[in-house]
């Protein structure tokens, strides 16, 4: 299977919209998927916002538990690929990254300081 890279800086905002949850492997025996060196496969749901108003759910598989990721969070993706597949009549595009972050908040500006006293005179 050949891997494309992805351009994230074109993705526009990136918003995740289902938390990672460990990727299952075999839904009949709950078996958790995991990659070569026995490490789980998470999977982060998030929003793609392209021109305009147009937005897409991608689902995207992480080596590791994304930490500090809640639903409606900015989110960052670094070394995100594509990979094109086919089983039988069926066939899509699925996608990995290297990692799967959150977006730091902007810092909260100082709270304005009144230039008179405080308390009686």
């Amino acid at each position: 299977m050949q891997s494309i890279p992805v351009d994230t800086s074109r993705l526009g905002a990136l918003m995740c919209v289902v938390k990672p949850e460990p990727k299952i492997a075999d839904f009949e025996s709950k078996e958790v998927k995991k990659d070569r060196d026995g490490n789980t496969i998470y999977t982060v749901a998030v929003t793609v916002r392209q021109d305009g108003r147009r937005v897409s759910v991608i689902e995207i598989s992480v080596t590791g538990e994304p930490k500090g990721i809640e639903e409606g969070m900015p989110v960052k993706v670094t070394g995100l690929e594509a990979f094109s597949w086919a089983m039988g009549d069926r066939h899509g595009i699925s996608f990995r990254a290297a990692a799967v972050t959150p977006v730091a908040a902007a810092p909260a500006s100082a709270p304005a300081t009144g230039g008179g006293k405080v308390g009686g005179a």
